[in-house]
């Protein structure tokens, strides 16, 4: 199968992705030429980006001041539901330190973030 050689035919394949798109809906048969020709492209482009901008898992302080937006929570808030310091909330959040399993167990329980994520 061909494969996408640069950013320029990236760009280009991606705006056709993005004007088939507004062509095909859910009730587009899949023997449909537009259908078959979005699948081929869009599996073109999953590919390239794959490659030259890959999406690496989040960072334990990324995912603590995304709960924290997500629940409206201040800094002050969240070391209350967690039963620590301000302070430790800071350091968690600069990542200068770790959560000890009790507070990770905390974190897992209280923000429902996936322990595999904050052991990471």
């Amino acid at each position: 199968m061909a494969r996408i050689k640069d950013e320029k035919r990236y760009q280009i394949i991606l705006k056709r992705v993005e004007s088939l798109m507004e062509i095909v809906t859910e009730e587009t048969p899949p023997t449909d030429t537009n259908y078959v020709e979005l699948d081929l492209l869009a599996d073109l482009v999953e590919e390239y980006e794959i490659e030259h901008y890959p999406v690496g898992q989040p960072t334990l302080p990324e995912i603590l001041k995304l709960r924290m937006y997500e629940l409206q929570l201040t800094q002050k808030s969240l070391a209350e539901l967690l039963g620590i310091s301000a302070p430790r909330v800071s350091e968690y959040l600069s990542g200068k330190s770790e959560p000890t399993l009790p507070i990770a167990r905390k974190m897992r329980h209280n923000l429902n973030i996936d322990a595999n994520l904050i052991l990471a």
